[in-house]
């Protein structure tokens, strides 16, 4: 072989190898995701999103964290505004329809109904329902959560109070709250409450349909507020009366002081209400035993859906590596990762009632609890107005809880003051 040629071959041979090693590699495929909660919520989701990266190595999420909720709400909407929302978000159901009116979000029922990882059958039920608005599926819920009473055991015993059970009736409630509320100095100021709870309508639903009222006329077309009936208004005054009459929750200046959830965690209140949210935070607990049992019974069985869900934006420039991720979180293997820190009770049955979620070594011990509920759970509405018509009504519990205002004053200026927001 002439010696020129066979140089040239020689070089070429070296420099392959090197031409190969310059070329870059394929770009990654990015999807944001943004998120909201305490610190144990953001180290769930970034695990989340570091086992998708793991699994699927071409893909980044872009992890979007804002601590506050309001402020995480009001991210959202400047984000959109500006045309740049992030590709998935997590929200709760009653605060979808606005977004899905607007056409800020896209539709993801034909997206499930094509998957080949997970199947609306395998949902519960009441989790998927909470997200469709005009008959379509907006998102896909990761939780179907419901409010729940968090006790301090130990408080209870010193008390000589049993432990609440499926049982409890608010006549039972109440009588443990009073046994629980404790002036321990004899000074005239509380030391220890029975009970916190938040007063607002989200917390006082479940007690107005337990007695049997309702919070508007039609729950798929509201029109007006219903709370100004005799049932309505007979569970509002009973569950104000808890501050007002009975004392056994803290009053406005107690509550601004300290709020529940951390008077909770300090040990100086028998009873607090909240979500599957709170559980995180009070397995930080050292100092006492303490469990969760479902809601005291009125007359009938009712619970409030809490329900948050992954959706996706209308203006995502990648639906399909959106869906791809929305679909991982709500896999098995996705909601596993979250159930296992206590912040979620997984709306996927399987890991529901695996030991994901019902871990003998986990507190709180009973929350089997949650699921026990499930069948008992009701949404709020989901309209396009209910976000704004639900803080209001909430401003006007909570004049009436802290004895501001009559149960009946409060009542009139809630349903004076959404009147014009129902698109009659």
């Amino acid at each position: 072989m002439n010696r020129s040629i066979l140089l040239t071959l020689l070089v070429i041979a070296l420099l392959l190898p090197m031409a190969a090693a310059c070329v870059a590699p394929p770009p990654l495929t990015t999807v944001s995701f943004m998120v909201s909660g305490g610190q144990e919520e953001y180290e769930a989701y970034k695990t989340l999103v570091e086992a998708f990266q793991s699994d699927n190595p071409d893909y980044r999420i872009d992890l979007r964290y804002v601590p506050d909720d309001k402020d995480y709400r009001r991210r959202l909407a400047a984000d959109f505004s500006a045309g740049a929302p992030s590709d998935v978000f997590l929200l709760n159901y009653r605060r979808i329809a606005p977004f899905a009116s607007e056409g800020a979000m896209a539709p993801i029922g034909s997206m499930l109904a094509q998957s080949t990882v997970i199947k609306e059958a395998d949902f519960y039920q009441p989790a998927i329902d909470a997200f469709r608005y005009n008959g379509e599926l907006w998102c896909l819920a990761q939780n179907v959560s419901s409010l729940v009473m968090y006790y301090n055991k130990s408080l209870f015993d010193a008390a000589g109070v049993a432990y609440p059970n499926a049982d409890w009736t608010w006549d039972d409630f109440v009588a443990a709250a009073r046994a629980l509320t404790v002036d321990n100095d004899g000074d005239g100021v509380t030391d220890q409450f029975g009970v916190a709870i938040d007063p607002s309508l989200i917390r006082l639903a479940p007690f107005i349909w337990q007695n049997g009222g309702e919070l508007v006329d039609d729950s798929a077309n509201p029109t007006r507020l219903t709370i100004d009936s005799p049932k309505a208004q007979e569970a509002f005054q009973w569950f104000v009366d808890l501050q007002v009459k009975e004392q056994v929750a803290p009053d406005a200046a107690a509550e601004a002081a300290r709020e529940g959830e951390s008077r909770f965690l300090d040990g100086t209140v028998g009873m607090y209400f909240n979500s599957r949210r709170s559980t995180p935070t009070m397995r930080t607990i050292e100092s006492f035993d303490w469990d969760v049992a479902p809601l005291p019974r009125g007359a009938q069985p009712a619970g409030v859906l809490h329900v948050d869900g992954y959706c996706l934006a209308e203006q995502s420039k990648n639906k399909e590596a959106a869906w791809k991720f929305i679909e991982y979180a709500n896999s098995p293997r996705g909601q596993e990762i979250i159930a296992r820190t206590g912040r979620t009770v997984p709306s996927l049955r399987a890991v529901a009632e695996s030991p994901a979620f019902l871990d003998p070594e986990a507190k709180p011990a009973s929350s089997q609890v949650w699921l026990d509920v499930v069948p008992t759970l009701r949404p709020v509405p989901v309209y396009v107005n209910w976000p704004p018509i639900e803080d209001a009504v909430s401003k006007e519990i909570e004049r009436a809880f802290y004895g501001q205002a009559t149960v009946e004053e409060a009542t009139s200026a809630a349903l004076s003051i959404t009147e014009p927001m129902f698109n009659k």
